[in-house]
């Protein structure tokens, strides 16, 4: 999933440097470069907290699985 990440991660600088433009639309070159930077490690930030979020899920199922196999039965 490693290109994914870098189209989200592209897609986010986009979005960014759009949100600065519709707020200045006479920003420089050096505020739109700095938004494409932010918003380029804003959205690797985000996908690493919902990878670690959907991980942690699965973690959780699993020990819950593990300790009903492991419960005795009556």
């Amino acid at each position: 999933m490693g290109l994914l990440d870098e189209v989200g991660k592209v897609a986010g600088a986009i979005a960014a440097v759009e949100a600065a433009e519709k707020v200045d639309p006479q920003a420089g070159l050096l505020t739109k470069g700095i938004a494409a930077i932010a918003g380029f490690e804003g959205a690797g930030k985000l996908e690493s907290m919902i990878e670690k979020k959907d991980d942690d899920k699965q973690d959780d199922a699993d020990n819950a699985q593990a300790s009903d196999d492991t419960s005795p039965q009556t």
